[in-house]
């Protein structure tokens, strides 16, 4: 039995600076492969495919095939799910301190 959680691989992706850029860059629409080298010429071709296989591995990433072409679209999917899970969840939870700090230095009405 594996200890991994499967948010891990969410996690482990969104953890490096480059593999949120390229989900940026993602969000506005789908690139191809050449089109994300020439937005991060800092790069090499060879580290930017590394970098969207752990975003593939991750299911950030969706790649199709078109022709010579390789097409990268962003799978929003599971950061939703770490969102549900963990951030609203929180952010509920801290919404319900901030109303009952506001209501305690409000004082009683009169």
């Amino acid at each position: 039995m594996s200890s991994e959680s499967d948010d891990d691989p969410i996690f482990k992706a969104l953890a490096h600076r480059r593999r949120r850029d390229i989900l940026d860059l993602l969000k506005e629409e789908p690139r191809t492969t050449g089109a994300l080298c020439d937005a991060f010429p800092e790069m090499d071709r060879c580290t930017v495919m590394q970098h969207l296989k752990v975003l593939e591995d991750a299911d950030l990433v969706i790649a199709r095939k078109e022709g010579r072409e390789r097409w990268n679209h962003l799978n929003s999917l599971p950061i939703k799910q770490i969102h549900d899970r963990w951030i609203s969840a929180y952010a509920g939870h801290a919404l319900s301190i901030l109303d009952r700090l506001k209501s305690d230095l409000e004082g009683p009405s009169q």
